[in-house]
């Protein structure tokens, strides 16, 4: 298997809005990233993910781009970008930054420009059509709005603001390959590319059988060429890191965009967990692990993450954010960074941040759950229990501010947060985390510095464990002739267990775990709930 730098890194998302605030006006920047270089550096981070931070109307937070060659005000200035490009890399991290490519916001010039005119030449730079088929987008019932000056509708995987660029159009990529060498000849290390799948549209737009089921978006014949065309016109010309984000993928399909002899991508985040596990399913977890390990072990490479700016924050979605919190926040780490994989954290993970509930849907800015929730209000359905129904996953729990002490608005911001902070910022926040040596945050450290350390957790193969098991989550993890054992209790109860006969832990030794006073181990253990353990046997 090659060795590269980017698989031995450990990334850490910057979702920069909810970050650190340091002009008060209630909206975090760039300049706060540089200042919280150093907290994110002594955590053993390699490389940080930046969410958009390119001009925008905000509609759907950064990811409506209106110019690809310019910061948002809301988050700086050029310059203040490039100055946090080179704090990162005298800090010896890499930055990749999120690459929005598959629409663009309706206030981009090329989309006016192509609304102007039946026949102006940007006309094809986008996708219309005198009459919409039946097909809805991740946020409205249907992915098409009519345009009144041109009297057709365009096409939009996501907000009606959001219209989706014509990939078939070569002058189109053009214009994004040469965007992408304007940011990677600055010395950007890389791309998140944001809904990657999507750019190829199934040839005449056919009615769906069942339009509620949106896989139709992506996948779609001509992904690939346009992916190896982008590989060769740009990537391949650059020493970074690319992670393709992939719904509706399977690892079969997967392999395609990650294959090392694919000439594509480096890896990709699927969604099998995020999307389709509401709460913990410990049956389909260990499935979809076993599947993804056994589609691309030795042949491409998988990313470990368990939220992010779109998904509940973990130990709400998952675990137990009350009387468990903490017991239940370093479990999933040590899941997340013992798995096979590139682990990444989401700010405020590492402290165990937890989910919100907030009282109205007034104090909710996700365009998603907003348009959902008036959309089922609109079929007649009672506004208290739609309400109710989008709270779990509502991407909001994600973006609350990161708290950093106790201090009002968690010292987010001196001003109004542009979405309020969570009431629970007095408890949980950095301040507390750092002094306190058994901390969240503490133990993400030790996990990092074990992986920097030891390659059989980045390298070594793994072979699953009590395959059954309702509560526990166990496997070995082997490189060369060094062995690990991870036993993980990912419940509220106390559960005994007994291991096969060939793995008597007697005096082997105890490299991790997320609770003191420890009994001897032998082949039988009692693991209290969330209780992670890591064995050198």
């Amino acid at each position: 298997m090659n060795k590269t730098w980017w698989k031995e890194s450990v990334v850490y998302q910057v979702y920069w809005r909810s970050f650190y605030d340091t002009d008060g006006d209630g909206y975090g920047d760039l300049e706060g990233v540089i200042q919280k270089l150093d907290y994110i550096q002594n955590l053993g981070i390699d490389v940080i993910w930046l969410n958009p931070c390119y001009d925008s109307p905000d509609i759907d937070n950064g990811y409506d781009i209106a110019d690809y060659r310019s910061i948002m005000p809301k988050a700086g200035t050029m310059e203040t970008f490039e100055r946090l490009l080179q704090e990162v890399h005298n800090r010896g991290m890499k930055l990749i930054m999120d690459l929005v490519v598959n629409h663009t916001s309706d206030q981009h010039p090329w989309f006016k420009e192509a609304q102007s005119s039946k026949d102006h030449p940007k006309r094809d730079y986008y996708i219309w059509r005198k009459e919409p088929n039946n097909w809805r987008s991740y946020f409205t019932p249907s992915a098409w709005e009519f345009d009144l000056r041109t009297e057709e509708y365009y096409f939009h995987s996501f907000a009606v603001e959001q219209p989706d660029l014509n990939w078939e159009n070569p002058i189109v990529r053009q214009e994004i390959y040469s965007i992408m060498k304007f940011w990677l000849d600055k010395g950007v290390d890389g791309f998140r590319m944001d809904v990657i799948n999507l750019l190829a549209k199934q040839e005449g737009f056919p009615d769906a059988e069942n339009p509620e089921e949106i896989s139709y978006l992506g996948n779609n014949p001509g992904i690939h060429d346009y992916l190896q065309e982008m590989h060769e016109e740009v990537l391949k010309h650059y020493d970074i890191f690319t992670v393709g984000e992939i719904p509706f993928v399977t690892p079969e399909e997967g392999l395609l965009y990650v294959g090392e002899d694919r000439q594509e991508l480096h890896t990709l985040f699927h969604f099998e967990v995020c999307d389709y596990m509401a709460n913990w399913d410990m049956e389909r977890f260990k499935e979809i692990q076993r599947r993804w390990y056994q589609g691309l072990w030795g042949k491409g490479w998988n990313s470990q993450f368990l939220n992010n700016h779109d998904h509940t924050r973990l130990v709400t979605r998952f675990g137990n954010d009350t009387t468990y919190r903490v017991e239940a926040a370093k479990c999933f780490a040590t899941l997340l960074h013992m798995l096979p994989g590139m682990p990444y954290i989401y700010q405020g993970e590492e402290i165990g941040m937890t989910g919100v509930r907030f009282n109205s849907i007034e104090d909710y800015h996700d365009i998603a759950m907003k348009n959902k929730y008036q959309e089922e209000v609109e079929k007649g359905r009672d506004p208290e229990e739609v309400f109710a129904s989008l709270l779990h996953l509502s991407r909001d729990n994600s973006r609350t501010p990161v708290q950093w002490g106790d201090m009002p608005n968690g010292g987010f911001t001196s001003g109004t947060p542009w979405i309020n902070v969570n009431p629970n910022y007095k408890e949980i926040n950095v301040a507390a985390a750092l002094n306190d040596p058994e901390s969240v945050y503490y133990f993400y450290k030790k996990l990092i510095q074990l992986r920097k350390e030891n390659d059989v957790m980045v390298y070594g193969s793994y072979q699953e464990l009590l395959e059954g098991h309702k509560q526990i989550y166990s496997f070995i993890r082997e490189l060369d002739d060094e062995k690990w054992l991870v036993v993980l209790n990912i419940s509220e109860q106390q559960v005994q267990i007994k291991l096969p006969e060939t793995l008597s832990l007697f005096e082997k030794e105890l490299l991790l775990t997320n609770y003191n006073n420890q009994e001897e181990p032998n082949s039988e253990l009692q693991m209290r709930p969330y209780e992670a353990r890591i064995y050198l046997l």
